[in-house]
């Protein structure tokens, strides 16, 4: 996005995240002594482990965490394994003991579940490794801290979007259905908290009708299809539908262009995919949600890197988990909206390339929409 608007929360954007320097003893000023203690301090860094939890629900995983934590890892200088569980719980397991067994003193990890990321978190600790949880808060786990985004806000700006996109429609008590993301994410329950904070009073006051309302295991896409073509069946009218990320949204895309209806019932999402942009370049998607995950990658990197040095950063806020009541030091990123008007932006902070974005079929309307 255009630099004024992909800044950091205020909680994030004092980033300082405590980080005390390792440089040599005092008095020592010159460049050469300066130059000694920087390589001193990389010398004796440990080494760090990042699980991704797959790569089907959603592209971002390969394509920009991997990349900018990669990134982010050479420059600090640090030693770093990125695997990724391929929704797999047991690889997940096995992944995560192999880099503690291979000398990793942190590990930072994207969890399938509570359960089984539990499980990793207390084996890590019990072997005196540093843990992150990256993305997803791990309910119960007890991480040392917590990376992600504002994911209650993330919800609301689906809701406010979808609420938008169906005034455009002139839509009179539409009925709006919804695809939830997978019942064992967090990030899937702090999402709708946020877009029921937003649609429910319109179902309350008779202005919406609640249509169904499903969570997609695994945020599975090919699930998510069959989901809402059972949806769509019961109810022929949904007028709007709230999906919780892009490919679940593509996914109800899909089913309503074999009606005839794609363009015509508008579709929110996440992510800010090239598939996502594409379909709100055609008018298939009303709305998705940027995360600048580059600044995410960026926020656990710096705090990986720190635990790596032996060092003990302090986080800007707090999230306190809700089954132990106890508060995990957080860095908590802003999303931003994306519509028709604002696909430019992401495109301008190099989430996205014009290239893979404004293939043939999508040209003319990578045009109108002033991508340069």
């Amino acid at each position: 996005m255009r630099k004024g608007i992909l800044s950091l929360t205020a909680a994030a954007a004092t980033l300082a995240l405590g980080l005390t320097a390792c440089g040599g003893e005092s008095g020592q000023t010159s460049t050469t002594a300066s130059s000694s203690a920087t390589a001193a301090q990389s010398a004796k860094a440990g080494k760090i482990g990042v699980i991704l939890p797959d790569s089907k629900s959603s592209a971002r995983w390969e394509t920009a965490d991997r990349k900018y934590l990669e990134e982010a890892f050479k420059a600090a200088g640090v030693e770093y394994d990125i695997q990724n569980a391929q929704n797999d719980k047991t690889a997940f397991q096995t992944i995560a003991d192999q880099m503690i067994t291979n000398g990793a003193t942190v590990l930072m990890i994207v969890n399938l579940d509570s359960g089984s990321g539990k499980a990793v978190i207390e084996k890590a600790k019990s072997q005196g490794v540093a843990t992150i949880d990256y993305d997803r808060l791990t309910l119960g786990g007890g991480a040392a801290y917590y990376v992600s985004f504002d994911n209650t806000k993330v919800g609301t700006l689906q809701g406010e979007g979808l609420s938008k996109c169906l005034a455009d429609k002139k839509a009179d008590k539409p009925i709006v259905a919804y695809l939830n993301g997978s019942p064992t994410d967090n990030n899937a329950t702090l999402f709708k908290n946020g877009y029921d904070g937003v649609l429910k009073p319109k179902f309350d006051s008779g202005e919406y009708v609640k249509g169904p309302d499903q969570a997609v295991p695994d945020w599975d896409n090919a699930q998510a299809g069959t989901i809402f073509e059972q949806m769509l069946t019961q109810q022929p009218k949904i007028a709007g539908v709230l999906a919780a990320n892009d490919g679940l949204g593509n996914a109800a895309i899909t089913v309503l262009k074999k009606q005839n209806l794609n363009g015509k019932v508008p579709v929110t999402g996440q992510d800010a995919t090239v598939q996502g942009l594409q379909n709100i370049l055609v008018g298939d998607q009303c709305m998705t949600v940027y995360k600048a995950v580059k600044k995410e990658a960026d926020a656990g990197a710096k705090l990986a890197v720190a635990l790596a040095k032996g060092e003990k950063p302090t986080a800007s806020s707090s999230v306190k988990d809700p089954e132990t009541s106890q508060d995990v030091p957080s860095e908590l990123l802003d999303p931003q909206a994306i519509t028709f008007d604002t696909v430019k932006d992401v495109v301008a902070d190099g989430y996205v390339t014009k290239e893979e974005l404004c293939t043939a079929d999508f040209a003319k309307k990578c045009t109108e929409a002033g991508i340069q």
